[in-house]
């Protein structure tokens, strides 16, 4: 040992007499040396008790994600559809209901709803977000009352992340272009602001089926927001404002009609939020927020004879609403140890909607306000790093439905290394404004039927899921399994099916609920390649007309299949996504000739989408394909040659409205 030892420091010295010599008689000078950081990649299960995952940036970087509507493209769980010919009015799909049930969070601050639901996917631009995190059930009590069937959060780039700007140009065969710049400045060590524009255009108006109506609205976008975060010693502080002005032109083609049905759509919302945090004792994660949101939302529609609206044999509806939103809230957090933790804090949200609309005042006030008081507070059991249960209770006082408990529980028992469990049950409450969140239905011929006052739907929700890693040789596969239920008390129900010339929306009266299993399985095949397999079916149900029947307009199941491909150490990328979209049912209605057609099935249909990245050093290239399979809807628009009849519907869309898409766009960040 001594010999060894001896041999060692023999040797250690000799190098070091070398390195000497070496630098004595030659100039080294140290390069440039460039220390970087990958976008977080792919989507991770969320760590908590709540059962969901996050997607990060660069899982939105797999399709072009110009919205927050267009990055689940891939996501096995979240569905986005049309929802009309007309005005393009979107929405999602969790647990195989309408997104309306989800609720939606920018930074954990809540989106003000109300009109804005049928486009407020397309107001979150994908160059802006960082990452979204979707957690399925009854969501925490913390951000409300309003999670019945899961929660959306998106996560902005943020102000002190590396200064510089970050610039994402689109555009399209359909002759759509879109720009989005992403502007950070670090002031000082304490305080750094940050720009985000956003503008997009469709320079052309398309009807590829022939039908002489537009595919999709014209739409013309402009969206701004300037934040800032200030930081020193224990205080935090995030406050921002934004800015949004949309236009939609959609209905008939101008070209070669005399008096063409015509949907326009305006949108302006003006917001402000602030974030106030305060640490209080590091060392038990102590610490005080008070957070708030206010909003200003207003739409301006205008459906059917547009042009020349006094005259009598081609009829037009106006409707226009002001939704004004301020939400707050007050939050204490506290470890006692590393086992009992607990939050507990008061909110306070009101609303106003003011409503008109022409020739007559369908809704039953012309104005209406609720102010909703609350307080929660939460409990976390962790004895150990298998388990963790989560309790929450909160308690809300609602001018107009006067007040209600929220209770929710969230379970988290990791067996072992490789198989986790979780297990979710509680309850949600939804305030709806009908007329405004189904204005998009004043473009059908059906006479539309509304509830005189606002209503409060009220579910429950419970959930069980399952997480394993499967070793396969030396990859292991990621297997999900998991089962969700959703009861209504209380539901807005529209219903197409009890007269095939009208569509009413009023209160549950029988039984609706909806029913989803979902299996999903990933694995990295190689260190460059990457497969994901998913299967999910809804079973969903609710009663019209005193029939229980099959929600309508929805694919009972969804197949998909993700391949993603990143050689020459990722330099190029190939994302490949396949769906298979399950068959579903149309209501009842009444065809051009007067036929009235049965309810019925419409079929399955494939829809395949690809793009390939190259990166370099400061900017990528992309260029991709949707819809390849050139999959459309045939007849999307019912009796399109006669939008002033009553048989006239663009209402019952069930699947895409474009066929192939190629797309190609820029990424470049300037430092």
């Amino acid at each position: 040992m001594k010999r060894i030892s001896l041999i060692i420091c023999m040797l250690c010295t000799a190098q070091w007499c070398m390195a000497q010599q070496d630098t004595s008689t030659r100039d080294r000078r140290l390069e440039e040396v460039q220390i970087g950081a990958r976008r977080s990649e792919g989507v991770s299960r969320l760590g908590g008790a709540v059962s969901g995952s996050e997607i990060g940036q660069g899982e939105l970087f797999r399709a072009a994600c110009c919205n927050l509507g267009e990055s689940f493209v891939a996501n096995p769980s979240v569905d986005v559809n049309y929802n009309d010919a007309a005005v393009g009015a979107r929405q999602i799909k969790l647990l195989g209901l309408s997104g309306q049930y989800v609720q939606m969070l920018v930074e954990n601050l809540p989106m003000a709803l109300g009109p804005a639901s049928p486009y407020l996917l397309g107001y979150v631009p994908g160059a802006w977000m960082k990452s979204i995190s979707v957690s399925k059930g009854t969501a925490s009590v913390k951000q409300g009352y309003q999670s019945l069937t899961g929660q959306i959060n998106v996560e902005y780039i943020k102000p002190d992340d590396d200064p510089g700007i970050a610039v994402n140009l689109y555009g399209d065969s359909r002759l759509k272009a879109e720009g989005n710049i992403v502007a950070n400045i670090h002031l000082n060590s304490h305080l750094s602001t940050e720009l985000l524009a956003h503008y997009e255009q469709d320079f052309a108006h398309h009807d590829n089926d022939g039908d002489r109506w537009h595919d999709s609205p014209a739409l013309r976008q402009l969206n701004l927001q300037n934040r800032w975060k200030y930081t020193r010693g224990n205080y935090i502080m995030h406050a921002g404002l934004g800015f949004l002005d949309e236009s939609r032109e959609g209905g008939q083609l101008l070209k070669d009609i005399d008096v063409p049905f015509r949907a326009l759509v305006d949108n302006r919302r003006m917001e402000a939020y602030m974030k106030h945090a305060y640490i209080l004792d590091r060392l038990h994660n102590t610490n005080l927020a008070f957070t708030a949101t206010l909003t200003r939302h207003t739409l301006d529609s205008h459906f059917g004879n547009t042009d020349h609206p006094d005259s009598s044999s081609y009829p037009h509806c106006d409707f226009k609403t002001v939704m004004t939103s301020l939400s707050s809230q007050l939050m204490l957090e506290h470890d006692f140890d590393d086992i009992h933790s607990l939050s507990a804090g008061l909110s306070l949200s009101a609303d106003r909607l003011d409503e008109k609309s022409y020739p007559t005042r369908i809704f039953g006030n012309e104005a209406v306000d609720e102010t909703v008081p609350g307080a929660y507070v939460q409990y976390t059991f962790k004895p150990d790093y298998h388990f963790t249960a989560m309790l929450g209770l909160r308690a809300d006082h609602s001018s107009l439905f006067g007040t209600f408990a929220t209770p929710r529980l969230h379970l988290k028992w990791m067996v072992n290394d490789w198989m986790t469990f979780r297990g979710s049950v509680g309850k949600g409450y939804r305030t709806t404004h009908l007329f405004a969140e189904h204005h998009y239905l004043l473009a059908s011929g059906r006479t539309l039927s509304l509830s005189d006052s606002p209503l409060q739907e009220e579910a429950w929700n419970t959930g069980l899921s399952g997480a394993f890693t499967v070793p396969v040789g030396e990859r292991n596969i990621l297997l999900n399994a998991e089962f969700y239920h959703t009861r209504f008390l209380h539901q807005a129900v529209v219903d197409y099916d009890s007269d095939p010339t009208r569509v009413s929306i009023a209160d549950l009266d029988g039984t609706s609920f909806a029913s989803t299993f979902q299996v999903d399985a990933s694995c990295d095949i190689t260190e460059e390649f990457n497969i994901l397999a998913a299967f999910r079916y809804n079973y969903v149900r609710s009663t019209y007309g005193g029939e229980l029947m099959e929600k309508p307009l929805q694919s009972r199941y969804k197949g998909l299949l993700t391949l993603s491909w990143k050689p020459m150490m990722s330099i190029w990328q190939v994302d490949l996504t396949l769906q298979l979209n399950g068959a579903g049912r149309v209501p009842t209605y009444i065809d051009a000739d007067g036929t009235l057609v049965a309810s019925h099935d419409f079929p399955a249909y494939p829809q395949l989408n690809l793009q390939v990245t190259r990166e370099f050093r400061h900017f990528s290239l992309y260029v991709g394909g949707e819809n390849l399979t050139n999959y459309r809807q045939p007849d999307p628009v019912i009796n399109a040659a006669n939008p002033w009849s009553a048989t006239f519907d663009p209402t019952l869309v069930w699947g895409p409205v474009h066929g192939i898409m190629a797309y190609a766009g820029l990424r470049m960040n300037i430092n």
